[in-house]
């Protein structure tokens, strides 16, 4: 198993900001953002780490980068080693875990799009049948497909627990209008993301996206379509009525639901098994998306 890159620290690098997962180095007018193999569940860091995790993560946004092509405007400048400035240039250890963006002036909400009932929509649809001020039918079940997409933004939290918030309230942290964009520009790219990965096997139940704004334009910032920031579940066991096996870290929060760990820092060491496995399904969700992209030389 390769070894883990839990800091940049570690590499003799300080970042500017640092995340759940991401360090990030501000370079002036771009950014480098390094996606680290650290794990959180909780909203807690976890002292494991997932070997490889960054690398996957990096590379499924790149792949979907690469299938939208010029048709998605996006922060990305490069992934080649080689073409980032100094100190970072040449660095191995970077290589298919980072990448150089320009900076943007980011809106301060997630723009969340659920196509499925599940996590805190289904909470919050048990409770009053609507999520963020949508209303819905009765009668759905958990992990039910939606009639059609909902836009369901929530608060942007660097630290701790995003909040689901209606679109109205969404208006006062953002202009109406870029707000309106914003929500068809989400679910646009969810309905073809969720198309695409369906082809696949892939049941995309529902994602979140960052934007920022580049030049007067509204551009897409950060991770896209990861099983970070999605709930991926293999199509062929899909089944309505409950929660979903899924390509993501369900490994590590059923292990640590059955540790009776409280929730709060710090949280326990992950056992090899549960390491492995949860890594296992981030790469098959890389595979399965994108069957043409070798990871080899990095992972």
């Amino acid at each position: 198993m390769m070894q883990a890159l839990v800091s940049t620290s570690d590499l003799g690098l300080t970042p500017d900001r640092t995340g759940k997962v991401r360090d990030v180095f501000d370079l002036g007018d771009h950014l480098l953002i390094v996606s680290t193999d650290r794990i959180s569940a909780y909203d807690v860091i976890l002292p494991s780490a997932l070997p490889g995790k960054g690398i996957l993560l990096t590379q499924i946004t790149i792949g979907w980068y690469e299938h939208f092509g010029r048709e998605l405007r996006t922060h990305f400048v490069s992934a080649d080693i080689d073409e980032y400035p100094a100190p970072f240039k040449g660095r191995r250890e970077l290589a298919g875990r980072s990448m150089l963006v320009r900076k943007a002036d980011r809106f301060d909400v997630e723009c969340v799009v659920r196509g499925y009932l599940s996590g805190s929509g289904w909470k919050e649809y048990r409770r009053n049948r609507a999520v963020c001020g949508v209303s819905l039918p009765e009668g759905l079940t958990e992990s039910a497909e939606l009639p059609q997409p909902i836009f369901t933004p929530a608060t942007k939290a660097d630290d701790g627990h995003d909040e689901n918030i209606p679109f109205e309230e969404m208006c006062n942290i953002v202009a109406r209008g870029d707000a309106e964009q914003l929500r068809s520009m989400s679910i646009d790219l969810y309905r073809r993301g969720r198309d695409y990965a369906r082809a696949r096997g892939i049941i995309l139940a529902d994602t979140k996206f960052e934007f920022g704004r580049i030049d007067g334009e509204i551009t897409l910032i950060d991770e896209m379509l990861t099983p970070d920031s999605s709930r991926f579940w293999p199509a062929d066991r899909y089944a309505p009525g409950g929660p979903q096996e899924s390509f993501d870290k369900q490994f590590v929060r059923d292990y640590l639901d059955a540790s009776g760990w409280d929730h709060s820092p710090p949280g326990p060491q992950l056992p090899a098994d549960v390491v492995n496995k949860t890594i296992a399904r981030y790469r098959e969700a890389h595979d399965r998306l994108f069957p043409g992209r070798s990871l080899e030389r990095y992972l």
